[in-house]
């Protein structure tokens, strides 16, 4: 009952808002012109024809729009947000009273996994939608579709990003329900659901119930890309991560000229520690940006070839690849201009060399992290820069630099603070962690032990309670693996071991666990442990040809304690 009321409530205004609004046949040209709709050839790139899957979705906008109208759709289901938005002005070049053509344009400014909409992109949300309800000839689904879009822009200026995104998902159940043989209706709820998931719930109850949803469609539609790329989504959990693994070795090859489904399998192969076929989706994927950026005549580098390169660098040092990461982060160097630049770019520009330094310890050169505002202007992205002073901090107490640290320490709780501030709460509490962390890392070079362990056994348990960004392969080391180094700094090999061997099961396969993982039990006089880690580690590192020297310390141990190699396979 108490659902049924908050359905009505929550649908009456919107009901309100369209009998309220004057409907037309056609909307005005004016009108039109004011959406500054993005136009031009759609641009795909990977493969040789153009292959983003199978959509077909009927309007009451006429058979002269329908081919329009699925590719529309195809960009929209794989984030090609801006060749999706083309795709719709062509549909409204075609027929100006499509009320759907744009019902897509206000979808394709909404990108609900991604960052939130910036002001401009909310602005023409409701510009489109104003539009789409004016418009009078429209069937009662299509108008289900626009109110339920409609729910998400309303009163955006007041309500927040995640309340809005819990409005759309009540929307699209609502649309769901009336129309539950329609199943883009079911998989724009899925989406939804995934969206409006709560990050702190570790029951993944949203998650679990989209990916049945999407699950129970699949075996009539395996070429649809929204069904397939939204299993990925849903599941991109390390405790769920291997129910998305079918759905994540099938994606690229259904939308082979998305970008970003060339990329979006490896969020899967990360959890997983698959790092070979992380490597390669994410080369295809970051082949397929530049083709992108060169075709659309973006000056300099285009957004989601950064977001490859983070993945990608983040595999690289997985496997010991020292010199390819190395070759990327150079790379990196040398990109002076990114477009569009967002939120996937600066966190590139921060995590990649915070990586590189930070999984190699080269303390020395994570003291000194730069802050280069040539490409991101950092105060706009303080989440991003946290990120560095984090690797400061570390740096500097790994070189005995308390006045430096303490410095670096006093600039995470100034973001912290404007975090709060900006009721960014997921942002707040990740740096959050980070300044726990760096606490205990201080109190560590100073002595102060039992405090130390106290702040980190913290910022693990905070850890553990939320989930890392989508844009990240991962954080930029994992807080139950450094306390796994602060316990083996201190002597405490076992306590270490547990502290190792929890993180490896959220982050299987991770070089610099693995290895630790065994150097622990190793000291804590469990050999047969030992070498099971070690073993576990050459057999991620030893294809690459990693030139990493722990790889020598480790084939030195298991040669000289005679290990049988046939045990390797054994779970750890």
């Amino acid at each position: 009952m108490k659902h049924a009321l908050f359905h009505r409530a929550f649908i009456a205004p919107l009901v309100l808002l369209l009998s309220c609004r004057q409907e037309s046949s056609t909307p005005s040209q004016a009108a039109i012109t004011a959406l500054s709709l993005k136009r031009g050839q759609i641009i795909t790139c990977g493969a040789t024809d153009r292959k983003l899957g199978a959509v077909e979705f009927n309007t009451s906008c006429g058979v002269a729009t329908q081919e329009s109208f699925n590719l529309a759709l195809q960009l929209l289901h794989s984030f090609e947000y801006d060749e999706a938005e083309k795709a719709f002005a062509t549909v409204i070049n075609k027929n100006p009273a499509c009320a759907m053509a744009y019902w897509g344009v206000a979808m394709a400014n909404f990108h609900p996994l991604w960052t939130p909409p910036s002001e401009l992109e909310l602005k023409k949300g409701v510009k489109a939608i104003s539009i789409a309800q004016s418009i009078a000839k429209k069937s009662p689904r299509e108008a289900a579709y626009i109110a339920a879009i409609a729910a998400y822009y309303h009163d955006w200026e007041r309500v927040d990003h995640r309340s809005r995104c819990i409005a759309f998902e009540k929307a699209m159940e609502l649309v769901h329900s009336k129309y539950p043989t329609d199943s883009e209706a079911t998989i724009f709820y899925a989406l939804a659901l995934t969206a409006a998931a709560d990050p702190a719930d570790k029951q993944f109850i949203n998650q679990r119930k989209a990916g049945r949803l999407l699950e129970a469609l699949y075996p009539n539609e395996p070429n649809h890309p929204g069904i397939i790329h939204y299993i990925i989504h849903t599941y991109d959990y390390p405790e769920l991560a291997v129910l998305a693994l079918p759905a994540a070795r099938r994606y690229a090859a259904v939308a082979p000229s998305s970008a970003h489904a060339l990329h979006m399998p490896s969020h899967i192969f990360t959890r997983l520690g698959l790092w070979e076929e992380c490597i390669n989706s994410n080369l295809t994927s970051v082949a397929s940006a530049q083709c992108y950026a060169k075709e659309a005549g973006i000056k300099g580098h285009w957004d989601e070839e950064l977001h490859g390169m983070d993945y990608l660098v983040y595999a690289y040092l997985q496997r010991g690849q020292n010199g390819l990461a190395k070759q990327q982060l150079d790379y990196l160097k040398s990109i002076k201009e990114v477009s569009p630049l967002n939120f996937k770019v600066a966190y590139a520009f921060a995590a990649i060399p915070a990586r590189y330094s930070l999984e190699n310890k080269r303390w020395p050169e994570a003291a000194s992290f730069p802050i280069d505002s040539t490409v991101v202007p950092w105060k706009d992205f303080p989440w991003q820069k946290a990120i560095i002073h984090f690797a400061r901090v570390l740096g500097s107490v790994h070189t005995g630099q308390m006045a430096a640290a303490t410095a670096e320490l006093a600039q995470l709780k100034g973001i912290h603070s404007l975090l709060v501030k900006q009721k960014d709460a997921y942002k707040a509490k990740q740096v959050e962690i980070q300044l726990r962390a760096a606490e205990a890392w201080i109190h560590l070079l100073a002595g102060r032990n039992i405090e130390a362990l106290a702040l980190m056994n913290q910022a693990a348990d905070l850890e553990d309670q939320t989930e890392k960004h989508p844009v990240t392969p991962s954080e930029v080391i994992p807080a139950r693996e450094l306390l796994g180094d602060m316990l083996l700094q201190l002597n405490q090999p076992k306590q270490a071991l547990a502290a190792y061997s929890a993180s490896l099961r959220k982050h299987p396969n991770r070089f610099n666990g693995l290895y630790n993982a065994g150097l622990a039990a190793e000291r804590a006089g469990l050999p047969d442990s030992a070498a099971l880690y070690y073993q576990q580690l050459i057999m991620v590192a030893n294809a690459a040809n990693s030139d990493r020297t722990e790889l020598k310390t480790i084939r030195q141990f298991l040669t000289a304690h005679k290990f049988n190699v046939a045990v390797a396979s054994h779970e750890i």
